[in-house]
């Protein structure tokens, strides 16, 4: 699997493919930016701030101090800071939902399947430390409870995705189903329902303390063998 960039690049990229806009990547401050390039430019700012291994918490004046323009030059594009932290995680819905299809695509067994999602989702905590703070919602602290919502749905779907990949395993390993690479044994009374509760709660732990330890304990750090745990 290609590593996933960082922040400032993939938000570029995407805002390109999504707006079919020039490339956007990181813009000098002297040089005018359009419309689309400035929203871009104001979410690269947001999530290179919450790189910040002890970082408090983000006011719109100091995120305006660092792009060096006001406020209300913010609120042009923005109606709002919580317009921004769902601008920030809309995009990583996009890009993780867009990798496990991916991953869907290229292997049929099913346990691989969710073996190889777990991995990608502590590889791009690894990659993208601030979007992690909002993946754990430690940065969403005192922020509006609809953004906590949003990341809540969305691991909901991560969990629906494990299941289903889980549960395909299942039926491959009872010969109900037909796959390219060679059957996963299951264990008698696997239920991939709890077992994908179990390997997203494992992911979770991992992004806390990747987090909590000022991104210094990496997220796949003994993944290989912890999944196999879980997964066997």
């Amino acid at each position: 699997m290609q590593p996933i960039d960082k922040p400032d690049q993939v938000l570029a990229e995407h805002e390109a493919t999504s707006a079919a806009e020039p490339d956007l990547a990181p813009t000098p401050r002297a040089q005018r930016l359009k419309p689309g390039e400035r929203r871009v430019h104001i979410l690269q700012t947001l999530a290179a701030m919450l790189e910040a291994p002890k970082s408090e918490k983000i006011t719109t004046a100091a995120l305006a101090a660092r792009l060096g323009v006001s406020e209300a030059a913010l609120y042009r594009h923005f109606a709002s800071k919580a317009q921004m932290f769902e601008g920030l995680i809309e995009f990583i819905e996009q890009t993780i939902f867009g990798l496990i299809n991916q991953i869907a695509d290229k292997e049929s067994n099913g346990v691989l399947q969710a073996r190889a999602i777990a991995l990608m989702l502590l590889n791009f905590a690894a990659k993208n430390p601030g979007m992690t703070r909002v993946l754990t919602c430690e940065a969403l602290v005192g922020e509006h409870e609809r953004l906590t919502e949003r990341v809540n749905q969305m691991l909901e779907r991560v969990e629906a995705s494990l299941k289903q990949c889980l549960r395909l395993g299942a039926m491959e390993a009872d010969g109900s189903a037909t796959a390219g690479s060679a059957p996963v044994p299951i264990p008698e009374h696997y239920d991939p329902a709890v077992r994908a509760s179990l390997l997203l709660s494992y992911i979770i732990g991992r992004w806390h303390r990747y987090v909590r330890s000022g991104f210094t304990r990496m997220p796949a750090e003994h993944a290989d063998a912890q999944l196999r745990l879980i997964l066997q």
